[in-house]
């Protein structure tokens, strides 16, 4: 250690170490990030400026709007200048920044994509109580846990983050500062950082996972009570919605954060990044937008006032 230099700036591999693909990589994912920013973005205003939609389940829509392209801004721009660059290096403050910004958006949206879940249980298992138990004050106090365990949760990484030294190498298997990465080439012993990323990101999916479940078994079986055909199907695309949002956000996280890292892994980690940071952010206003009536009839009148 008394001969071994302390790192102060990092490496990123980034997507692939070929140089011949990067161009068209940066004009890729230039277009998918700008997709994401309007898309987001502008369901956030259209939920803002019309009346119609200033209840719970927008409420809760524009800030995962929010929190998407907050996440997307996180890593995107930084990637998108790797791409244009020979020297990939990130300073050592930047990258923690970097990770703790990725850390606080990502698990804000699991409780994010909890309390959907929850107000659509209310919605059509009690619709009779939704505006006595929906109220705007829960509607705040759910939206401030959500970012208050974001924030708590990433501040936990980040502080054991700072204990670390990294002296054996600075080359991240990665295209931004993400914590397992980071945890493999540190010449201190992370063991203790391992164990609490397994166990804080298994207790976060598997707490607002069954949320989910349990929310949408309820649902479905008060779905399949109901006779009339047009309320089955208005339900259905609802939560159809989420559902796929939640299965495709959920998905990668399992298999990054609570499987137990291997060096042959870091391919697919990569690939399973790219899915929940870059391509759900940007699909998420697509899939809540195209399935739900009120947001296109709501957009075709802005439209219209604009034409």
């Amino acid at each position: 250690m008394k001969n071994s230099t302390l790192w102060t700036e990092f490496v990123l591999t980034g997507l692939t170490g070929s140089p011949g693909p990067q161009l068209p990589l940066f004009f890729l994912f230039l277009v998918i990030y700008l997709i994401t920013l309007v898309g987001n973005l502008g369901l956030i205003t259209l939920i803002w400026n019309d009346p119609c939609l200033h209840i719970p389940m927008y409420f809760f829509l524009g800030h995962l709007a929010f929190v998407d392209a907050c996440l997307s801004s996180t890593v995107t721009p930084k990637m998108l200048l790797n791409f244009l660059q020979m020297s990939k290096i990130i300073s050592f403050p930047e990258c923690m920044i970097q990770f703790f910004s990725f850390a606080v958006f990502v698990t804000t949206e699991c409780f994010l994509l909890a309390s959907m879940a929850y107000d659509r249980y209310v919605a059509i298992c009690k619709p009779l109580l939704y505006p006595m138990v929906m109220t705007n004050r829960l509607c705040i106090c759910l939206l401030v846990l959500c970012f208050v365990g974001g924030i708590l949760h990433a501040s936990i990484h980040e502080g054991f983050l700072f204990l670390l030294t990294f002296c054996n190498s600075n080359i991240v298997h990665h295209f931004y500062c993400d914590i397992i990465p980071l945890l493999k080439i540190s010449c201190t012993d992370s063991t203790l950082n391992f164990q609490l990323v397994f166990v804080l990101a298994g207790l976060i999916q598997a707490f607002t996972i069954l949320i989910v479940l349990v929310s949408y078994t309820l649902v479905l079986f008060t779905i399949l009570q109901r006779k009339s055909v047009q309320g089955i199907r208005k339900a259905f695309s609802t939560c159809g919605a989420h559902l796929l949002s939640v299965s495709l956000y959920y998905g990668p996280l399992l298999f990054m954060y609570v499987l137990p890292p291997s060096q042959e892994a870091d391919d697919q980690d990569i690939i399973d990044s790219v899915l929940y940071t870059i391509i759900i952010p940007m699909l998420n206003p697509i899939i809540y937008s195209l399935r739900n009536k009120q947001v296109t009839d709501s957009l075709k009148k802005i439209l219209k006032i604009m034409g």
